[in-house]
């Protein structure tokens, strides 16, 4: 079964050469022209993966963004790539923290483009996969819960809202507690090796990622920065 993906922007050429790339791999694609169209397409009809421009008319990529991570699950936890422009870096982070996956700058290489959505579709998939009878499928470290089978996170009894960037980041640091994992490593953890991104874009998903465990608990501090170094996850 194809996946199918949805591409938000009011540049025509754009969705058009995008599109026609995409459904030459097999992909279904749907295009939206501004925000609000995009809202209620995918409100009636869920995507795989969705493709969002951050300057838009009528609803802009970070408000379809917010009022998509706010909605069902099928919306809420949908892989959203973010496309920006050179100069828009401040918009790079708040997209990040808002709880998108990704982002690419334009003028962006459409190659570049198809193996980012292929690797957050693998790691979708892969979380879908049924894993309920293998023991290794939840990490628990002290009030911390992982189900990898359900892609479910607890802290201290209580679900914590992840994205699967999100959740890929706490599953890496919290697998080996106390040991320091680079950038570079949690760069592999939640993307892969065959696709890269800047420290930046790390950074950012691990600040959003504290905060929401403290909107959960406001004395949570598991998550420790090694400046220059990387990250670990304390040890219980």
């Amino acid at each position: 079964m194809s996946n199918a993906i949805v591409l938000v922007d009011d540049d025509r050429n754009i969705l058009t050469s995008v599109q026609m790339t995409l459904e030459a791999e097999g992909f279904i694609v749907r295009t939206y022209p501004d925000g609000e169209e995009a809202l209620r397409g995918l409100v009636q009809s869920p995507a795989d993966l969705a493709v969002l421009d951050i300057k838009m008319p009528r609803l802009n990529g970070m408000e379809l963004l917010q009022k998509l991570r706010q909605g069902p699950a099928a919306t809420a936890r949908m892989p959203v790539i973010f496309l920006t422009s050179k100069d828009e870096e401040i918009d790079e982070i708040m997209g990040l923290r808002m709880g998108a996956d990704d982002y690419i700058r334009k003028p962006f290489s459409q190659r570049l483009l198809l193996e980012r959505i292929r690797s957050l579709l693998r790691r979708e998939q892969a979380r879908l996969q049924p894993a309920a009878n293998d023991p290794s499928s939840t990490i628990t470290r002290g009030h911390l819960v992982l189900d990898m089978a359900r892609h479910v996170c607890i802290w201290k009894d209580r679900p914590v809202d992840l994205t699967v960037t999100e959740f890929l980041l706490v599953k890496a640091l919290a697998q080996h507690p106390g040991h320091v994992k680079s950038r570079d490593q949690l760069m592999d953890a939640a993307y892969g090796e065959s696709v890269y991104v800047d420290d930046r874009t790390i950074d950012s998903h691990i600040k959003r990622l504290r905060k929401k465990f403290r909107e959960t608990d406001e004395e949570f501090n598991q998550i420790e920065t090694l400046y220059g170094v990387g990250y670990r996850y304390k040890e219980t």
